[in-house]
């Protein structure tokens, strides 16, 4: 969360604008299992990117109020496309990226997420920010910091978002906000606002939905 003596801090014009665009009725546009099948024109795009099992697509689900437009289970690894959805308005898309660091998949469809996921988070120009999805109970892992590693290098915008926080105490919360700023800090394309969310509780759901709409903005 953010206060008023934030610089980051969300405004309420922000917070309506979150709501508008999040109230609308979002639809399923498309799976891309290869580059090659990426809308070739569009709106910009926001992606959640993360380790499988994270909750990128409860996360999701939460954000549009739809249970379930985003495909969800308990199996890690079930996302194995680029799942583009949008609201009525047309913009932006949102893209359900495949779990990465998942390793009990068959090597040779591991490979391919990965190869799909790298590809595109590192040469996809449409794309305006990557929400790079952090499992609170866990933080950051090394996949997740190769993950980083390469989209300093694409110069792509990214921001952490804490999920499943309900399932940590509110002190160990707090340390783990403290170690991932460090973290950030040394990484040139990361955004330096770090959002915690729970898409059980609603936690930070409505700053995810305001930074989501004023990216859009900043880049239509």
């Amino acid at each position: 969360m953010t206060d008023a003596a934030d610089p980051f801090a969300f405004t309420t014009e922000d917070y309506a604008a979150g709501n508008a665009l999040f109230e609308q009725r979002w639809t399923f546009v498309k799976g891309v299992v290869g580059l090659e099948h990426l809308p070739p024109g569009g709106p910009v795009e926001i992606a959640f990117a993360g380790r499988s099992n994270v909750g990128k697509s409860s996360l999701i689900n939460a954000l549009v109020r739809q249970n379930g437009l985003a495909r969800t289970s308990n199996t890690p690894g079930r996302t194995q496309e680029l799942n583009y959805f949008v609201p009525e308005s047309g913009a932006p898309f949102l893209v359900d990226m495949p779990g990465y660091g998942f390793a009990e998949a068959p090597k040779d469809k591991v490979e391919a997420w990965t190869t799909l996921v790298k590809n595109y988070l590192a040469g996809r120009q449409r794309l305006a920010r990557v929400f790079l999805l952090i499992d609170a109970r866990h933080g950051i892992k090394k996949v997740d910091a190769d993950i980083m590693k390469l989209l300093d290098e694409a110069a792509v915008s990214y921001q952490a978002v804490l999920t499943k926080s309900d399932k940590i105490k509110p002190t160990a919360l707090d340390a783990l906000f403290k170690r991932t700023q460090a973290t950030l800090a040394q990484h040139t394309a990361a955004y330096p606002l770090i959002i915690a969310t729970s898409s059980e509780t609603g936690e930070g759901i409505n700053d995810l939905r305001a930074q989501a709409a004023l990216v859009t903005r900043q880049h239509s």
